[in-house]
């Protein structure tokens, strides 16, 4: 008799071999998006650059639904939507000789990074007295859903010695340098922050190095979920899916339930604590074991996924496995989705905002903005203004019991890579009350010292967040910061005074004591000074960016889930009890020790926004999705998301 592993992996090589034999496998260059042949593949393959440079996938069927791998999204450009494509940009790329930084209109350097971000950023814990912590949670499950994590692994795991002699020789190496009268390091033996040049298309080997580098992104380019889910369908086999009621594999430990854990010796978690600190997720994508932020996120949305593939078995008692579970997955993407769009950026952003851009819809019925002409990517600029929210990152997270008394705090770097502090002493349950109690970092062109002098805690021994972030700016070869303002104002700035249309006259001058040319600004530089949108809480060129790339990221995916031509679409009754979630409600139904939360729980407890019962904010009913052909209503309670 087999054993369970061995039938396991017989189950799914028996998986993989059924599509095999039913699809025709294509090969494609990952950074054109065309088919190469055997003998470009076997190239690459004695090269060993396949993983990058290309794109392998089943032949596309136009009536599926939204595939794990992102292909087939566009049934014109089938790789477009798949991980290791490349970015768009909203203006063409600028870079020195040799692919290095622009250099400033004088021709000299520009000024240092960690200058810069000393100079324009102040520093202090001041607690923000409308957001709560949870917005930053939620933001980078977010980001990791579209962006990569490897770039901070390689010089925090591959390359760690950028500062020493040994980084001088390699050319991966661009560490930041710190001024000799840096106001925390003058005193100290550190005079370089570690640093590497970003992943590319080029540096990888998939493009001749004579091209302007862009960036290779490990996540696929469409809010799908894949920091649950991956974005491999191999990697879903044989990692996530437990191939049992539609459910994600899961363990329980103390009466708490658990993405699975890695068994081997070798894991992602270098900080756990030894004995006590054990557990390390194994899950389909590997970067969930890295910040706090993305690791709760993990751990909620996994829990989530169960909830309801149990929830839709209980209703439909003869829907297999597949059907539990590709149904879960789709709504759980359109939670993500409906949560990011209609809770948390009005909330940042201004409702009325997102209306007149055509963000968001009044209405609670479908719409659909598809064109086969977009293709789905996310633009270089995005993935720069994301960086933003590093200003409004608080670096402890604290601790709460579910009275709401407060326990404990620890900085939040030293949760990086640490996944077993959440799984000892009640950790899970005193984090996530602190979530949607604690304040998130004021909204005040300032940035919380965690994050600019130890962001990396315990894995490198001075780091600054937000100096990498500008000096990346370089590196991925943006514009300059006057350029997306003509862009978005669709205006002239020719001077430093054209600035006070955009930015309180003490930021100017400030920009113009740092700078010697308008165009010599960074575009990180500019959002960290620039005001405010009116009617929001960000950057007026922040949301130009992200308004485009929203509007971009629903006219490209075939699948998004206010559609009604898709396939698989929701019916206009379970279209709109998707529109019945909230952030709180997740909380309720997946939060440790939740029972009283506020409504919405991205913004503070206050008198408009009061602690109440869990029984009191509303869920999605799945009884919308009952299948009359195997319903079992009449000896079934109406199981909504809520019970």
């Amino acid at each position: 008799m087999h054993s369970f592993g061995t039938m396991y992996l017989l189950l799914v090589q028996f998986t993989l071999l059924f599509v095999c034999v039913n699809s025709t496998f294509l090969v494609y260059d990952s950074y054109t998006g065309t088919p190469i042949t055997q003998e470009e593949l076997k190239r690459h393959d004695k090269r060993n650059t396949t993983f990058w440079c290309t794109s392998q996938f089943f032949a596309c069927n136009p009536y599926e639904g939204r595939r794990p791998d992102g292909s087939c999204n566009n049934l014109r450009y089938p790789t477009r939507g798949m991980s290791h494509t490349p970015p768009v940009r909203l203006l063409p790329p600028i870079f020195d000789k040799d692919y290095n930084p622009r250099l400033s209109k004088s021709g000299r350097n520009l000024p240092l990074a960690r200058f810069l971000r000393k100079r324009l950023l102040l520093e202090g814990n001041v607690p923000d007295q409308k957001f709560t912590q949870l917005t930053a949670h939620f933001l980078l499950l977010l980001n990791g859903d579209i962006l990569s994590f490897h770039d901070t692994v390689k010089y925090i795991l591959w390359k760690p010695h950028c500062c020493n002699e040994k980084g001088k020789t390699d050319y991966a190496c661009v560490p930041n340098k710190i001024p000799d009268n840096d106001p925390v390091h003058r005193f100290s033996d550190i005079r370089c922050l570690n640093m590497t040049r970003p992943e590319s298309f080029q540096s990888v080997g998939c493009v001749n190095n004579n091209t302007n580098p862009e960036r290779i992104l490990s996540s696929t380019p469409t809010f799908d979920v894949s920091v649950l889910y991956g974005n491999t369908m191999e990697k879903l086999l044989t990692k996530g899916r437990k191939f049992e009621g539609g459910l994600l594999k899961y363990e329980v430990e103390n009466g708490k339930i658990w993405p699975p854990s890695t068994k081997g010796p070798v894991n992602l978690c270098l900080l756990n604590q030894k004995p006590h600190e054990t557990r390390c997720h194994d899950t389909p994508e590997e970067g969930v074991n890295s910040v706090a932020g993305v690791n709760l996120s993990l751990i909620w949305f996994w829990r989530l996924h169960n909830r309801i593939a149990t929830a839709l078995g209980r209703i439909n008692p003869c829907w297999d496995d597949d059907r539990l579970f590709y149904t879960t997955r789709d709504i759980v993407i359109a939670i993500q989705m409906q949560i990011f769009m209609y809770e948390l950026l009005p909330a940042f952003i201004g409702k009325e905002n997102l209306l007149k851009a055509g963000v968001i819809s009044s209405h609670t019925g479908h719409r659909d903005s598809y064109n086969v002409n977009f293709v789905p990517q996310i633009s270089i600029e995005y993935m720069t203004v994301l960086r933003w929210f590093h200003t409004i990152q608080s670096g402890t997270v604290k601790m709460y019991d579910p009275q709401g008394f407060y326990l404990k705090e620890i900085p939040i770097a030293n949760l990086t890579l640490r996944t077993g502090y959440y799984a000892v002493d009640n950790n899970i349950d005193y984090i996530t009350q602190g979530a949607f109690r604690q304040a998130s970092g004021k909204f005040d062109h300032a940035i919380d010292p965690e994050l600019g002098e130890s962001a990396l805690g315990p894995h490198q021994k001075a780091s600054d967040t937000l100096t990498n972030d500008l000096a990346k700016n370089r590196y991925f070869g943006l514009q300059p910061y006057v350029k997306y303002l003509e862009l978005c104002r669709r205006r002239p700035f020719k001077k430093f005074e054209d600035l006070l249309q955009v930015m309180d006259p003490e930021r100017v001058e400030m920009l113009q004591e740092a700078y010697e040319n308008l165009e010599d600004v960074d575009f990180q530089a500019g959002l960290w000074l620039e005001n405010f949108i009116e009617g929001g809480h960000v950057p007026a060129t922040f949301y130009c960016v992200v308004v485009e790339q929203l509007l971009r990221s629903m006219a490209s995916d075939r699948h998004w889930y206010e559609r009604p031509n898709r396939p698989n679409a929701f019916t206009l009754p379970q279209l709109q009890e998707i529109r019945k979630i909230s952030i709180a409600r997740v909380l309720c139904d997946v939060g440790d020790s939740v029972t009283r939360i506020q409504r919405n729980a991205f913004l503070r407890i206050s008198p408009n926004n009061p602690l109440c019962g869990c029984n009191e904010i509303e869920g999605i009913d799945f009884w919308a999705w009952e299948d009359n052909s195997c319903s079992n209503r009449r000896i079934l309670p109406r199981p909504g998301l809520q019970s």
